[in-house]
């Protein structure tokens, strides 16, 4: 059946609505048969301008008018609450899915599908309750029809099936081509964020700007074109095949079915009234198909997300965070903990992480080092809980991580990755909290003569990469919590502010409780450490304890 999965996502989503809306329909349809049965006899007895006549007239009117505007009403509300619901459940999913899944998904596709497939939905929905007016007026016509004469009117469903299976040929093709056109949509988004992520280096190389823009982007550009031109295209041979069969069919009932069957002279007209009246509804369910397909494979689109990121859903958190106190025995142990990208089909080149097996107690400073490709970024995700380990375990003062208490995991880390995000407004800490702690914390970092702060706002984020990762360092002292990651955090700073993270703000750190692990590449400050860990093409070479004024050599 065409658009069941449609149909049962509208259902699902609220099936009182759902039944008033076809209530609205079919109440619409049968008032419009009404007016039809009418008219035809008012044609045919032209004296018969009774008052009970005008009437009924005026009540059968009245009631189509209501009726469609109760349905554009119960539409409105739906199809509104429909567009936010499935945008808060998708973003939900998205934050509460494994990081890698999310990856695997890709940011263009998951843009593609939040903001047009959301969209594609919400449009079909709004045709919904207008195409079952537009069916239950051509069933409350057709009804009218066969009272008229039966014989005819099974001519006319024979002819109507005709059309009809043309009509599903030339729909079914023009589908197919709708999902190619979503697959460019997806790959144009792509290089838009390429664009937008990239713009300083297309703006510094003339030859790379102009390959992008004039092969690539256009290539996914005019790829996106020809689907939808494609679509458009078979959309419009379907209309075309409609309006042969329609009007066939009135040449049929005018022409050729008076020679064949006995019509009186008032079923003639009235099946001659019918037919144009129901043009209209019949151009306006044609005209809803193109909308309704692209809003099942939308539809479809959210559904896929959905599912893939439905896989491995984690649980609510299981409990506040852990007190950790310094001496404790090992706050976070690994066990032969490995993570590996090859075991993803689409990864060519595999990459693995351990086995690691290590020990981390509160009160130390871990400085984690390595050549590029070492694994480092790969190291602090799978420490920090973003990417589950294909092998080993991983405890947290005693406690196995698993699936289940992952999120109540991550609760105990404050990260600032090397490819952070700055937010605009401290979210998920108290106005109190923040007022009190934050410009202390910006006057250490120098910050407080660029950057205020009202409300838990930012005045500014309009600042050297540096100056942003101060404040996102803000951002992680605010959280205060037993455990702080800082991925190469000090690689954009001047000796004056990296001085005075590696002297002041982890030994501070260090001074509270806290277990501080730190990716980076300034072995002068190595001597301030407790650990040094270092990596190599995934795995452990060297892992020295350190003693504070008399380092031991790597």
């Amino acid at each position: 059946m065409p658009f069941r999965r449609f149909l049962r996502f509208v259902v699902q989503r609220s099936r009182t609505m759902a039944w008033l809306l076809v209530c609205a329909g079919v109440v619409s349809g049968l008032l419009s048969a009404g007016v039809l049965a009418l008219i035809t006899h008012v044609l045919h007895r032209s004296s018969d301008h009774s008052s009970l006549v005008i009437l009924g007239f005026v009540g059968l009117v009245a009631g189509k008018l209501l009726s469609n505007l109760w349905a554009q009403l119960l539409l409105v509300r739906f199809s509104q609450d429909t567009i936010l619901d499935l945008s808060l459940s998708l973003c939900a999913k998205i934050l509460r899915a494994p990081l890698r899944r999310s990856e695997q998904r890709g940011a263009a596709n998951m843009l593609v599908t939040l903001t047009d497939d959301v969209s594609w939905v919400t449009w079909a929905i709004q045709c919904f309750p207008q195409l079952i007016m537009n069916v239950a007026v051509v069933l409350g016509c057709g009804f009218y029809l066969a009272w008229l004469s039966w014989s005819t009117f099974l001519g006319v469903v024979g002819l109507t099936l005709f059309g009809a299976l043309g009509y599903r040929w030339l729909h079914i093709s023009a589908l197919s081509v709708i999902y190619a056109a979503r697959d460019a949509r997806a790959e144009l988004f792509r290089h838009f964020r390429s664009l937008t992520d990239g713009l300083k280096e297309l703006l510094m190389h003339r030859a790379r700007r102009r390959e992008f823009v004039d092969l690539e982007v256009r290539r996914a550009a005019e790829s996106y074109r020809r689907a939808n031109l494609e679509a458009t295209r078979r959309q419009a041979l379907s209309e075309a095949w409609t309006q042969v069969m329609f009007y066939s069919l009135i040449g049929f009932v005018v022409f050729l079915f008076p020679s064949v069957v006995t019509l009186s002279p008032e079923a003639l007209t009235g099946y001659v009234v019918a037919v144009l009246y129901m043009m209209g509804p019949v151009w306006g369910i044609v005209g809803a198909v193109p909308t309704l397909e692209r809003g099942q494979v939308a539809l479809e689109n959210i559904e896929r997300l959905g599912v893939s990121l439905n896989i491995a859903l984690e649980d609510a958190p299981t409990g506040d965070v852990t007190d950790l106190k310094e001496g404790m025995s090992p706050i976070v142990q690994w066990n032969d903990v490995t993570f590996s990208y090859g075991e993803e089909k689409e990864v060519e080149v595999p990459f693995a992480l351990g086995p690691i097996s290590l020990d981390l107690h509160p009160g130390e400073l871990v400085f984690v080092i390595g050549g590029n490709g070492s694994g480092k970024s790969t190291f602090v995700k799978v420490l920090a809980g973003l990417y589950q380990p294909s092998q080993g375990h991983v405890t947290l003062a005693g406690t196995m991580i698993t699936d289940g208490n992952r999120e109540w995991y991550r609760e105990h880390f404050s990260v600032v990755f090397s490819d952070f995000h700055l937010f605009d407004k401290l979210l998920g800490h108290s106005d109190a909290h923040a007022e009190r702690f934050a410009p202390q914390y910006l006057r250490w970092l120098h910050m407080d003569q660029k950057v205020t702060m009202r409300e838990r706002t930012f005045s500014t984020l309009d600042l050297s990469q540096g100056q942003r990762k101060r404040l996102a360092l803000v951002t992680a002292y605010l959280e205060d919590r037993p455990i702080y990651v800082f991925d190469e955090w000090a690689a954009d700073q001047d000796p004056q502010y990296k001085e005075i993270f590696y002297k002041t703000l982890l030994p501070d750190l260090r001074a509270r409780g806290k277990l501080v692990v730190v990716i980076t590449h300034d072995d002068r400050y190595f001597h301030l450490g407790d650990q040094v860990i270092k990596l190599e093409d995934g795995k452990v070479v060297q892992c020295l304890k350190t003693v504070a004024s008399n380092p031991q050599p790597l």
